[in-house]
């Protein structure tokens, strides 16, 4: 059974991320936003004030499959996800290049055909190092949070990483986020460099001079290219290693410019597993809402966080 401080930070994994999506919505695409200028939560482009993007939505899924209690090695419950993604996909607003070209791929609602897919795009491009899997990742570890899972946790982080995104960085991103995840779900820590060492020895390598990168420059100061898996983690990083706050964290992810939703989502996922979701301004949270809301119903903070909490096995 979890404590109350660890029940704040799973749910924090999951509504930080969001609330990071939705502060950098508008912000998208633009250049980066230097201090004092403030960053705030606001309406912009297609997104009303506080709607998240295609970064929460497409965790959704993945949060709604582990709070039902399935397990995310098998094979039908990665069907179940990308037929959720494909009917997300017919009508969202924004869908990532390299995501919308494997949805669109799929004959057959299976993760073999989604693998098929990925990897597909991936030999037509000869690239698919995309952060579009790394966004959608924080719902993953909620389910392995028991002794001896980290593993497991690892595995699966990587399999939904796969059902889209070929590349290895893609896969390793996924990986070692969701496994510092996890134990600062359990503990409170950052421990992205432990996660980092669970890669075999010549790719921890290069993921350390990658965070020795992150940690030496602020968000703004790094390449502007975070559509790569690699900026996106290396600018969510940075964000976390220099913000003392949770808000302070997806304000710096914000401030990268560019794909800056999907940064402070990255960012949040992690930042809010350590901070806890009490740590976000009241404001953000009771504006938060976004896809699978409908006419018929409303999904906002508070439906995920239900299920972030069946998720973990809170009663």
């Amino acid at each position: 059974m979890l404590t109350q401080q660890q029940l704040d930070r799973a749910v924090g994994t999951v509504i930080a991320s969001a609330a990071g999506d939705a502060l950098g919505a508008p912000y998208e695409f633009h250049a980066p936003v230097l201090p004092p200028t403030p960053i705030t939560l606001h309406a912009g482009g297609p997104w009303e004030l506080g709607e998240w993007t295609d970064d929460t939505s497409m965790a959704v899924p993945i949060l709604q499959a582990v709070a039902r209690g399935r397990g995310l090695d098998d094979s039908t419950t990665l069907a179940g996800i990308v037929g959720e993604w494909i009917g997300w996909c017919r009508s969202a607003k924004d869908v990532g290049i390299q995501t919308k070209a494997v949805l669109a791929g799929i004959r057959h609602v299976t993760e073999e055909d989604a693998r098929t897919a990925a990897r597909a795009v991936h030999d037509r491009n000869g690239r698919s190092g995309g952060n579009g899997s790394l966004m959608r990742t924080g719902p993953v570890a909620l389910g392995y949070l028991g002794d001896g899972q980290a593993d497991a946790a690892a595995a699966a982080a990587r399999r939904v990483s796969e059902l889209t995104h070929f590349e290895v960085d893609a896969g390793d991103a996924c990986a070692v986020w969701s496994l510092a995840i996890r134990s600062a779900i359990l503990d409170g820590t950052l421990e992205l460099r432990t996660a980092v060492d669970t890669l075999p020895v010549e790719r921890a390598s290069v993921w350390h001079g990658r965070l020795d990168a992150a940690e030496a420059a602020l968000p703004w100061e790094l390449p502007d290219n975070n559509g790569w898996v690699v900026a996106a983690l290396q600018a969510a990083w940075s964000a976390i290693t220099h913000g003392s706050s949770l808000r302070e964290v997806l304000e710096l992810a914000v401030r990268a410019g560019n794909d800056t939703d999907t940064v402070a989502a990255i960012a949040g996922s992690l930042a809010g597993a350590v901070f806890g979701a009490s740590e976000l301004p009241d404001e953000w949270v009771s504006a938060l809402h976004g896809w699978p809301a409908d006419e018929f119903r409303s999904f906002g903070a508070a439906e995920l966080t239900d299920l972030a909490l069946k998720a973990v096995g809170a009663p």
